[in-house]
């Protein structure tokens, strides 16, 4: 996390323990653009399944947030799915989102802007 500003540091800590907390195959973190912060995990119920990222934009957007600035997925996966990089692209600020990938552990391997 050495290359990560202070702010992304502390969505990879809001990333991994909410991830941890509940024992998720994911956990995400994003910073709006009027600098909140919202973390979700995996929702994977019999009649709603949601990835992290999609269930911590749902967040943002039932606050009241107008956009996203920057994101932090931890799981296994080490690359962005389709519907994820949808559901970023749609709630963008007014620049690409940044978004750093990680183990659950909260190693960032990689940094994309979808």
């Amino acid at each position: 996390m050495a290359d990560l500003s202070t702010e992304d540091q502390k969505l990879v800590t809001l990333a991994r323990a909410t991830r941890a907390r509940i024992g998720a195959a994911e956990g995400a973190a994003v910073r709006d653009t009027d600098g909140r912060t919202y973390a979700a995990a995996t929702v994977d119920l019999p009649s709603l399944h949601l990835t992290a990222v999609q269930a911590v934009v749902a967040m943002a957007v039932a606050s009241g947030s107008t956009g996203v600035d920057a994101c932090v997925l931890l799981g296994d996966a080490q690359d962005l799915t389709e519907p994820d990089a949808a559901v970023l692209a749609d709630f963008a600020g007014s620049t690409g989102v940044v978004v750093h990938l990680g183990d659950p552990r909260g190693t960032v391997a990689a940094t994309v802007t979808p």
